[in-house]
């Protein structure tokens, strides 16, 4: 397995720190130039003349100002929400750019999709039947369950058995039956069997299911393969051999195009491919304690500004800025809210000391987009280094209004 892995370099780690001294922390810094590298990185992964189309995941990281950097590559996006759609449309996005694929939504959000335009996909067998009865010409895609258990772990594994999302291959039969009775018109096959999928072969699995059941529709478009291909979060740690796969999937697409003698699309919905190793957490500490057991290095954050490592179990690589040559010592890295916020348990880093700013990697995905105001703590704001170097405010640090308004 490869690894991508890459720590800051001297320039970065000064500009890092030059940014969180400007624009003071907890602060959410991306860098552009390494979304662009792992897009052009995805791109190349499959052969030219596949008919391939990237949709970002935008629960990822849904500023608008990473929405705007996504269409100026060309992608499209994976919309999960009807606010995420309106987003979509708010930044430039054209509808049929937008595929909007929804879990447990009623009629009302489908309604306005349609209104708007965009692309859907719906992933259960009930509300398909109501859809086709308010809207019998409007051509929809469907999400498959292909039950394969794929991803790193039960909260990101979602094409198994047990799962809500989708619609179970097992019900293919009475699926048909009701496509064939309303007359639905399917242009499209969704799966999505997990995040942090290492294994090359799963994901093959997973997707000659889909390929499987295509041969019963006649009329599809394109194949929505989703995503969750994993990127490294240490430098041990292992990715999705992206190449490989680009180069596997792409022979046996070609060859199931050939069979039915119409080129289609291929999609793929990468999110934290794209964002995730582009993004740097920064945070000061607050605090050394030292206990009879631990050495606490307590920072001015918590997990609900950085949620991913508490929620997911998510080990993020974390450096001391300030101090790099430091001797090595070992910390346990918390937060300040009322909880138990453990980001690192007997982490070893370069010596940390009261106001050293420490650097979280891989902060891109599934961290900011997923941070609350708990403990009536005020969101951080939000930096893209541009490829020309240069940094901007994308997102201002809330004020304590912030918090009242709408109250």
């Amino acid at each position: 397995m490869s690894n991508s892995f890459q720590y800051a370099d001297e320039a970065k780690g000064r500009q890092l720190l030059d940014l969180a001294k400007a624009h003071g922390t907890p602060l959410y810094v991306y860098d552009e130039a390494v979304i662009r590298r792992q897009y052009r990185r995805l791109r190349n992964a499959f052969d030219a003349e596949v008919n391939l189309a990237l949709h970002y995941a935008m629960k990822a990281l849904s500023n608008p100002h990473i929405l705007s950097l996504m269409r100026g590559l060309g992608v499209g996006l994976d919309a999960v929400s009807i606010e995420e759609v309106k987003l979509g449309l708010h930044v430039g996005f054209e509808p049929e750019k937008i595929l909007f694929t929804p879990n447990n939504v009623g009629m009302d959000e489908l309604n306005e999709a349609v209104a708007l335009g965009v692309q859907i996909n719906i992933d259960n067998i009930p509300m398909l039947e109501l859809f086709v009865q308010s809207h019998p010409d409007y051509p929809v895609g469907i999400r498959i369950n292909p039950h394969v258990q794929a991803g790193g772990n039960a909260r990101i594994s979602v094409g198994h058995v047990d799962s809500k999302f989708g619609i179970s291959i097992h019900q293919l039969p009475h699926l048909l039956k009701l496509i064939d009775a309303l007359n639905i018109r399917i242009e499209g096959l969704h799966m999505h069997a997990g995040s942090d999928i290492l294994d090359t072969e799963a994901f093959l699995r997973a997707s000659e299911i889909i390929f499987n059941t295509a041969e019963h529709f006649e009329q599809l478009r394109y194949l929505d393969f989703g995503s969750g291909f994993k990127v490294p979060y240490h430098p041990a740690d292992m990715e999705t051999e992206i190449e490989e796969l680009g180069r596997l999937l792409s022979t046996r697409f070609r060859t199931f195009c050939a069979k039915r003698k119409k080129e289609m699309q291929l999609i793929f919905e990468p999110g934290k491919f794209l964002v995730s190793q582009a993004g740097y957490f920064l945070a000061e500490v607050m605090v050394v304690k030292p206990t009879p057991s631990t050495l606490f290095a307590g920072i001015n954050s918590g997990f609900n500004q950085f949620p991913r490592p508490m929620y997911y179990g998510a080990r993020h690589e974390i450096e001391n800025l300030s101090n790099p040559e430091g001797r090595s010592r070992i910390y346990s890295v918390v937060g300040n809210v009322c909880e138990t916020d453990t980001f690192a348990s007997n982490r070893k880093l370069a010596e940390v000391r009261e106001g050293d700013i420490l650097c979280f990697y891989n902060a891109g995905a599934y961290c900011f987009s997923m941070a609350s105001n708990y403990n009536s703590r005020l969101l951080p704001a939000e930096v893209l280094i541009r490829e020309s170097g240069e940094a901007e405010v994308i997102r201002k640090r809330q004020e304590w209004g912030d918090l009242l308004r709408g109250c």
